[in-house]
Formats: structure tokens, C-alpha cells, sequence
């Protein structure tokens, strides 16, 4: 697809890890440091920058934007996904509050007391929980992201939205995962899961998003091109 890349992010050690991977895969990578508001590369670079759950960690999306068309090749195309929808962070982070509650709850019953992760790893889990909530500046409603790729001078917008059952399936299962001793949690679970969200995906794709509006759905992605003229 194509010969060489580049990656850039915030953190120095996701910057190492990317390239660890992409010397393994034998791929042409280089790697920056980098603030998605101050892209470090020269204008007219790049045919394609992709991004994932990214946006919603920037503070000025449109600058960002403005910053990836730039960087772009007249022409180029920019591709976001997995960033969070509005209506679909609500009901995602509760079904995730609710069911840390009552997992943790549930498991200080003597008789399931076996299935409750000691109190230190729990209290870790809360604090990254937090940390989440800080770092996730962003919701977005599909058609308000396509208005800031617009304003940014993108041509050529489009969204596109995935997962509605399958993320009321998906957060409840990352959440109890984080909750139990991961020893208690075997093929049988990891084939429920996995196959979980593989038909209620079918279901989102096939049938639910004919009469679910798409603002409604988890994931959003937003994709456009920089004017050719």
C-alpha cells in the first residue's frame, strides 16, 4: 500500500514502541515526537495521514486539522477513526460505571470472593479510569466533526459511524475484565466476547444502522481531502 511512513505522537514511548513494530514488520518508518496542534513536518509532504482515537485528546481539533492539511500533498486524503460520539460516550461510560459497581460489589460476597481482584489493583484501576476522564477532552456529534473538517479547509467530508449494540456489549466486557482476576477468565469467556461483538457487529452493520440514526452509534470517523487547487 505504500513504501514508507511516518508516525508521530505526544509521548516518546509511544513513538519508540511504533518504531520497535515497524522494524519488525520490515517497514520504512520514521518517528517525531510531536504536538498534533504544531505537526513537524514540511508543507506538501505527505499523500495520507491517518490518525486513530486521536482527535479527542486534542485541545483545538480544528487547528490540528488545519495542521494535517497542511502537511498534506494537494489532493491528499486524511482518514480519523475510532473517535467518540457524543450520545455514544453516555451510554458507554455509564453501562461502564454500572458495571464496575456491581462487579466489584458482587465479589465481596463471601462465596465469590475468589473473583475479586485484591483491593490495590482495583484502586489502580480507578485512577486510570480518572486519568481517562481528564485526558478525553471531546465527544463529537457526526455532523458538527464534518463542520470543523470543513472550517479546517478540508474538501471532500464525509463521517462515517460503527458500533451501537456492539459497544453496549463491548464497554460492559472491557470493564468486567478489568475487575476479576484474569486467570478466572478463560477460551470460553474469550469466545463469548469475542463472538459477542463479531454478531451484534453484523447486527449494527446489517440491520440496526437501516432505522438507528448514525449519531447514535459509538465510533465515529471523519475523512476529507486537501482542495487540489
Amino acid at each position: 500500500v505504500a513504501k514508507k511512513g511516518s508516525v508521530t505522537d505526544l509521548s516518546p514511548g509511544m513513538v519508540k514502541v511504533a518504531l520497535r513494530n515497524a522494524e519488525n514488520l520490515g517497514l520504512d518508518v520514521d518517528g517525531r515526537v510531536a504536538d498534533a496542534e504544531k505537526i513537524p513536518y514540511e508543507d506538501n509532504t505527505f499523500d495520507l495521514v491517518v490518525g486513530h482515537a486521536v482527535l479527542h485528546h486534542i485541545p483545538d481539533v480544528e487547528l490540528s486539522l488545519r495542521e494535517v492539511l497542511r502537511v498534506l500533498k494537494p489532493g491528499g486524503r486524511f482518514v480519523f477513526a475510532g473517535e467518540p460520539s457524543t450520545i455514544g460516550d453516555f451510554y458507554a461510560r455509564w453501562l461502564s460505571r454500572a458495571t464496575w459497581y456491581a462487579t466489584t460489589n458482587v465479589t465481596k460476597i463471601p462465596a465469590l470472593n475468589s473473583w475479586r481482584r485484591p483491593q490495590e489493583e482495583l484502586d489502580e484501576s480507578s485512577r486510570a479510569a480518572a486519568l481517562e476522564a481528564v485526558v478525553d477532552i471531546h465527544t463529537f456529534d457526526p455532523d458538527d466533526l464534518a463542520g470543523i473538517a470543513r472550517e479546517a479547509g478540508a474538501a471532500n467530508v464525509a463521517t462515517a459511524t460503527e458500533e451501537f449494540s456492539a459497544a453496549m456489549l463491548g464497554w460492559p466486557v472491557r470493564t468486567f475484565e478489568a475487575a476479576v482476576p484474569p486467570e478466572k477468565l478463560g477460551w470460553n469467556w474469550a469466545r463469548f466476547a469475542f463472538g459477542g461483538w463479531r454478531s451484534l457487529s453484523w447486527l449494527d452493520d446489517n440491520v440496526l444502522r437501516k432505522i438507528v440514526p448514525p449519531k447514535f452509534f459509538y465510533n465515529v470517523m471523519v475523512t476529507g481531502t486537501k482542495p487540489a487547487g
